[in-house]
């Protein structure tokens, strides 16, 4: 969330960003400033009130031992009625810092001066391209298709355990995806991510501290009895393994790669853009995560960006960037690149990983910091990425590396899976 000096110090500026977003942030900002000037004064209150108290209890002792009891039992009852201002007082505080936090929740990311103006995914800017797109041969089928052709992925025995979306991975399609998963793992650790294996449930203070809450609480699955939630992405608890951290700076950056099951609560549609692999409620990915100093954030980004650049490479997929727009952007992102692979067989392109720099928004609300080399403490910047996300890469394999034999692997996969064609 913002951090409400900031929000003071740059109002008018920030508004201005906000539009970009098609969020109208002056009614909000007045609120927050009067909020925040009604919690300072309620705190000089409270400083004073209990300085006051502390006073009158040195007071007290001194008048009993000097035998002034009359004047000590008479500051005893001020010292009685100051204690009660100043519980009032704190729970007015607490009243007040509450709401202040609730209202700052609602306050999506300040997007960074590149972000485009626009009002959807249409307004995307394409910033970059790379791949040769294959020609098939003819009676190329979708994924979906193939899946059946080959028995490699059953969506209706999903249906039949879970429900839509739910899809049961066979023989060399269990293996390509366990493959991919270790490619990706062993891609990651080698530039320099350290693994994790994680919770695939969080508490909701972990929720907050990544913004998923109260955002996207509509979007995650909720285990009500025990208040957790299945995490959308392994962000979520790779992310929260800092929150309430003080790290030296000699320490960052951190950097993090964890693969997890994904769960998301997607809004019904119909359509060949969701069928198939194209939007699950439950899918395999693999994160990275960094935390770094402010300033060296975006240069991080940019290596973030190269690095799974060099991943789509290697399995020889076309695919381009998108710098998002500021309709489109997350609502805990500053900047965001999507990757998007093309799909030969769909005739269209397929998002399979978001790049992004939350900046100190998440930190802030994670209450993550590292000791400056000045000795002061500093909000971290928070950057996350797909890398990669798995059902839309494995349905570009599968559509793109189609032959009349059968569908040919990547070379760098076979390793991994043991096999170099399925058929």
């Amino acid at each position: 969330m913002l951090v409400v000096q900031q929000v003071i110090a740059n109002k008018e500026a920030y508004i201005k960003a906000l539009a970009k977003r098609n969020f109208d942030a002056t009614p909000v900002f007045e609120k927050v400033i009067a909020l925040d000037e009604d919690r300072r004064g309620t705190q000089a209150q409270l400083d004073n009130t209990l300085a006051d108290s502390n006073k009158f209890s040195k007071e007290i002792g001194l008048l009993f031992k000097n035998k002034e009891h009359q004047k000590a039992n008479l500051l005893k009852e001020k010292t009685a009625q100051l204690k009660e201002t100043s519980k009032d007082l704190s729970s007015r505080l607490a009243e007040i810092q509450e709401e202040l936090a609730t209202l700052l929740y609602t306050i999506p990311n300040i997007p960074h001066d590149s972000v485009p103006d626009g009002q959807s995914d249409e307004d995307n800017e394409e910033v970059y391209k790379e791949g040769e797109i294959p020609k098939l041969e003819d009676g190329a089928l979708p994924h979906w298709e193939l899946a059946k052709k080959y028995d490699i992925i059953d969506f209706e025995l999903g249906v039949k355990i879970t429900g839509a979306g739910f899809p049961v991975y066979k023989g060399k399609g269990a293996r390509l995806q366990r493959a991919l998963i270790g490619y990706f793992l062993d891609k990651n650790t080698e530039a320099g991510y350290k693994e994790f294996q994680v919770p695939h449930l969080v508490n909701e203070a972990s929720g907050y501290g990544t913004g998923q809450l109260p955002d996207k609480e509509g979007q995650m699955y909720h285990v009500t009895g025990d208040d957790l939630y299945l995490i959308p992405t392994a962000e979520v608890p790779v992310t929260n393994l800092f929150r309430d951290d003080l790290l030296q700076e000699k320490d960052l950056p951190v950097c993090c790669t964890g693969y997890t099951p994904c769960f998301r609560r997607e809004a019904g549609s119909y359509g060949a853009h969701v069928r198939g692999l194209n939007r699950l409620h439950q899918f395999d990915k693999v994160e990275i995560v960094r935390i770094e100093k402010q300033e060296n954030s975006y240069a991080a980004l940019d290596g973030m960006v190269e690095h799974v650049k060099d991943i789509l490479r290697t399995l020889q997929l076309p695919y381009r960037i998108l710098r998002l727009c500021g309709g489109d952007i997350g609502f805990t992102s500053a900047l965001t690149y999507d990757f998007e692979v093309f799909s030969t067989a769909q005739d269209r392109w397929l998002e399979i990983s978001s790049v992004s720099n939350f900046e100190s928004y998440q930190a802030n609300r994670l209450k993550l910091r590292y000791k400056d080399a000045n000795g002061k403490n500093q909000l971290a910047h928070t950057l996350n990425g797909s890398s990669l996300a798995l059902p839309r890469v494995l349905a570009g394999i599968l559509e793109n590396y189609q032959t009349s034999k059968g569908i040919k692997i990547p070379e760098v996969l076979v390793p991994y899976c043991g096999f170099e064609w399925i058929d």
